[in-house]
């Protein structure tokens, strides 16, 4: 097994920090050299700034600017954060054990840092609160959806719930609260094949092999909106949301499907009425039984005006 490298940083803010490879072959000198160019967002001003203040670490210590190149050498540091808006809603704990921590994670916020979203995760602020720096999500959920969220505690056994999901082992049940359609046979089977591009917010049906399949049934209806059972047989990106909007019936807050709407993404009023109600499966470790449900309800059903979550203070 190949042996993890250790940060000689500690975690700022519930961070780790990025670790970069000095490339096997390449012109540079000094690793400042190479720095300006792999950080080429920056300005060689503000890498210079950064190596005088030592924020550039290899195993050995500090980055100088005059520290020679060594092909394959890691070099650390911590991003530089972005300002980002405080998501106004906690995370619940509802389950801690030695191996694995099971939380409700409210909508608006993300389950690990990526872009503009790096403090305000769901991962980072269950590090802190619980004080457990190595903890890592088993699985996702979207930024817009909320409910159940699976984090493992321990490096060593991270693999084995990892491969749950992976592998398809996890019973997942979603809610969604969403229009009736009179002429909508339910339950039903929708399955298609669907296209997910790097760098495009919708994804598409395409002609094809199924590769998506999620079972819809209509729990209860009231007026115009009903709210539906979703059971997700594959894991597949917006999967839930792209196979709602198919049938006619578009899930009620959709900031992309059927159309998207930009402005509608830092909007806490309004918020997608999807939620990971039940995580079921065998556990790995124990070989228990497990099953997880978040006693959160969808807004747009109960009539409550903030999202589902627990309204931070």
């Amino acid at each position: 097994m190949r042996k993890k490298v250790r940060s000689p940083l500690p975690q700022r803010h519930g961070l780790d920090a990025l670790r970069i490879v000095l490339p096997r072959e390449g012109p540079w000198r000094t690793v400042r050299e190479y720095l300006v160019l792999r950080l080429s967002r920056l300005e060689p001003e503000r890498v210079d700034e950064m190596v005088r203040d030592g924020r550039f670490v290899t195993e050995e210590g500090p980055v100088q600017r005059e520290t020679p190149y060594r092909p394959g050498a890691s070099v650390w540091f911590h991003r530089e954060l972005p300002d980002e808006r405080p998501v106004p809603f906690d995370v619940q704990i509802l389950h801690r054990d030695e191996n694995i921590v099971v939380v409700h994670k409210p909508h608006f916020l993300a389950t690990t840092p990526r872009g503009q979203h790096v403090v305000q995760t769901a991962l980072v602020r269950v590090r802190q609160q619980l004080d457990l720096p190595e903890l890592i999500p088993a699985h996702r959920l979207d930024r817009a959806t909320a409910g159940v969220l699976l984090f493992v505690v321990r490096p060593e056994v991270r693999g084995a719930y990892q491969r749950l999901f992976s592998q398809r082992l996890v019973h997942k049940e979603y809610e969604a609260v969403a229009p009736v359609r009179s002429d909508l046979s339910l339950p039903t089977v929708v399955r298609s094949r669907i296209l997910k591009r790097r760098g495009v917010i919708q994804a598409k049906e395409v002609p094809g092999e199924p590769n998506a399949e999620t079972y819809v049934e209509l729990i209860e209806s009231r007026g115009e909106l009903g709210r539906y059972r979703l059971i997700p047989r594959t894991g597949r990106t917006h999967q839930l949301r792209v196979h709602l909007n198919s049938l006619g019936i578009p899930i009620v807050g959709d900031p992309i499907y059927p159309q998207v709407r930009e402005s509608a993404w830092e909007d806490f009023s309004r918020p997608l009425q999807l939620l990971a109600r039940t995580l079921a499966f065998t556990d790995p470790i124990t070989d228990e039984e497990r099953s997880f449900t978040t006693p959160a309800s969808l807004s747009a059903w109960t009539g409550e005006h903030q999202p589902t979550g627990t309204r931070g203070s």
